[in-house]
C-alpha cells in the first residue's frame, strides 16, 4: 500500500468511527433516557439527523427505542469496512464477514462508550461531584442505567461507592464474551 492508500485508510478510519461513534451516543442516550435538551445531546442529534432520518422512514421505532440509529451505524460500520479494505488493496471478503466484523466493532465501541464515560464520571465524582455541566449531566446519565442495578446489589459502604468496580469488571466480562469470539483472524482492525 502506497502512500496515499495508509492516508485514505487513516481518513476513513477517524472520520468514520467519529461519526459512527455519535450514531451510536444518539442510540444509548434514548435508551438512557438522557435529557435531549442539553446542548451537547443536541450537537450528537443535529449531526447524525440528516443520515438517521433516512433510515428513520424504513425502520420504526419499537417502545420508544428508536432502532433506526443502530441500523444506521451498523450499515456505516460495513462501509468504513469495505472502504478501508479497497483502499488497501485486499480482496473483499464475503458479505458475512464484513458484517460479522462490523456486529464485533459496534460492540467494542459501545463497550468502550461506557469504559470511558464510567471512568469520567468517577474522576468526576471527586473533582466536582455536584457539577451542573452539560458534559458531566450527560454523563452522569448515561452511566446510571448501566450502574443502576450494580448499585441495588451493592449498597454504598460508608459513602464508598464499589459498584463501578464490578460494572468495569461485567465490561469486560462483556468483551470476552461478545468481542472475542466474533474477532477472526483477519479482522479489520481500527472499526
Amino acid at each position: 500500500m502506497n502512500a496515499f492508500g495508509d492516508i485514505g485508510v487513516l481518513l476513513i478510519d477517524t472520520l468514520g468511527t467519529l461519526y459512527i461513534m455519535a450514531v451510536l451516543l444518539r442510540f444509548l442516550l434514548q435508551v438512557s433516557r438522557a435529557d435531549f435538551y442539553n446542548p451537547i445531546t443536541q450537537v450528537i442529534v443535529r449531526i447524525t439527523d440528516p443520515v438517521v432520518q433516512i433510515f428513520r422512514r424504513l425502520i420504526p421505532g419499537i417502545a420508544g427505542i428508536d432502532f433506526s440509529s443502530l441500523v444506521c451505524a451498523l450499515l456505516l460500520e460495513c462501509a468504513a469496512i469495505a472502504g478501508m479494505l479497497f483502499i488497501s488493496g485486499n480482496s473483499m471478503p464475503a458479505v458475512g464477514a464484513i458484517l460479522t466484523w462490523s456486529i464485533a466493532g459496534l460492540i467494542s465501541m459501545i463497550l468502550n462508550i461506557y469504559f470511558w464515560t464510567l471512568l469520567i464520571s468517577i474522576i468526576s465524582s471527586f473533582i466536582a461531584p455536584f457539577s451542573g455541566h452539560p458534559a458531566l449531566v450527560l454523563v452522569r446519565q448515561l452511566t446510571e442505567p448501566v450502574m443502576a442495578p450494580f448499585r441495588r446489589i451493592l449498597p454504598p459502604m460508608g459513602g464508598l461507592d464499589l459498584s463501578p468496580i464490578f460494572v468495569f469488571l461485567a465490561l469486560q466480562i462483556l468483551r470476552i464474551l461478545l468481542v472475542q469470539p466474533l474477532n477472526a483472524p483477519g479482522f479489520v482492525p481500527g472499526l
